[in-house]
């Protein structure tokens, strides 16, 4: 069951083999979502660059830019893109040095549908916080701009209208 909150997020799936890219593209659509697929990392780069995204589902291991190094590019673009790396060749080393460069998970293959469902419905609940955070400092920041500009225009209409 999907989540009404993120229903029609915007996911980018990236595989360098094409029936899986193509079969996970298809997955998400049904879960409700608008899908891209990109069949290699610069591709996936100059999607991601051209178009917004709430979540990233990339193959760790690509033939000219692995999952890794594109996980580190769109960090480095959007610190607060959510990424999940998908690979056949999963290591609990790898898994954890996935997550220590921002990944927010890492599944293995042969993907099971159901526990991927989960993990993107938990991506995409993650990818929302994260803006809200954003949104909330952001906030906070124009606050602490703004309280000290209307106290000094508080105190000279103060002083202008009424001489204290």
């Amino acid at each position: 069951m999907t989540n009404q909150i993120n229903h029609g997020a915007k996911i980018l799936v990236i595989d360098d083999d094409k029936p899986i890219a193509d079969m996970l593209g298809e997955y998400c659509r049904r879960l409700g979502h608008q899908v891209d697929v990109a069949y290699n990392g610069h591709d996936a780069f100059n999607f991601f660059q051209q178009k917004y995204y709430n979540l990233l589902i990339v193959d760790l291991v690509m033939p000219d830019i692995d999952g890794i190094k594109l996980l580190e590019k769109v960090k480095a673009f959007d610190r607060n893109i959510v990424v999940v790396l998908i690979s056949g060749y999963g290591t609990i080393e790898l898994a954890v040095e996935a997550i220590k460069k921002g990944a927010y998970d890492f599944i293995p293959k042969p993907l099971q549908l159901k526990p991927l469902e989960i993990i993107i419905n938990r991506a995409l609940e993650r990818h929302s916080l994260l803006k809200k955070i954003s949104l909330f400092r952001g906030l906070t920041l124009a606050l602490l701009i703004s309280v000290p500009f209307w106290l000094i225009l508080g105190i000279v209409l103060a002083y202008l209208i009424f001489g204290v």
